[in-house]
């Protein structure tokens, strides 16, 4: 995993490109084409001693899986990104942070950063799976989500956690009843009878987690 413990008091940093596009996520019109996976993202060496920093990296080819239809919005992800300066430190976000891993921390700030409008994300909780329990996963609620804005704004954020699955050590994301494994193909989930259950109201993101903090760690966009 990208997540390594520095001391060193030089500086080295690569300057990452913004995310390239975004892609509408429509459940009933999925696409699905292979796409060779890009080097992880490499972690920037700390200037101060014994911070680590996790880093966001740039957008990586795992979202090739997904081709949406339609890809409209490809811009709107951009615009969003060209308002965030390259390599800052990404501050805490909404979600409550204790009990999650350091990868599903990074994606939370990361969410938190790019999408101002997202008011709530939920972390731990008691589960019969251990996505929740385990400081693996974080549900991000939408706001007004059965409106066309709703929508829209779960749609982008789906494809932000898709195009960086590489960067978040992404293993899924679900969304109005619809299951994206990072890297494979999307389907359709049996109707479990509430939005909530349906994950109509809120894009779940679940990482492989990358270890526990120690407190020392720095999220870098």
């Amino acid at each position: 995993m990208p997540v390594g413990r520095h001391s060193a008091t030089t500086q080295r940093r690569r300057r990452w490109s913004a995310p390239a596009a975004a892609l509408a996520v429509p459940a009933a019109a999925l696409l699905s084409a292979g796409a060779d996976a890009l080097p992880r993202a490499e972690v920037v060496d700390s200037p101060a001693c014994c911070a680590e920093l996790i880093a966001a990296g740039p957008t990586d080819a795992a979202a090739a899986n997904y081709q949406f239809q339609p890809s409209t919005p490809q811009a709107m992800l951009a615009s969003r990104a060209l308002r965030r300066s390259p390599d800052a430190a990404l501050p805490a976000g909404v979600a409550p942070e204790s009990g999650l891993q350091v990868k599903t921390i990074l994606a939370a700030r990361a969410v938190s950063a790019m999408f101002p409008e997202i008011q709530n994300i939920g972390g731990v909780r008691p589960d019969a799976l251990r996505w929740h329990p385990d400081g693996l996963a974080i549900d991000v609620m939408i706001p007004n989500y059965s409106s066309d804005e709703g929508i829209q704004l779960g749609n982008l954020i789906a494809s932000y956690a898709l195009q960086n699955a590489d960067r978040f050590g992404l293993d899924d994301v679900i969304w109005r009843q619809t299951y994206y494994p990072a890297h494979g193909t999307p389907h359709p989930m049996a109707d479990r009878g509430s939005d909530t259950a349906n994950h109509y109201n809120h894009v779940h993101i679940a990482t492989v987690g990358g270890g526990y903090p120690h407190g020392h760690e720095v999220y870098i966009s």
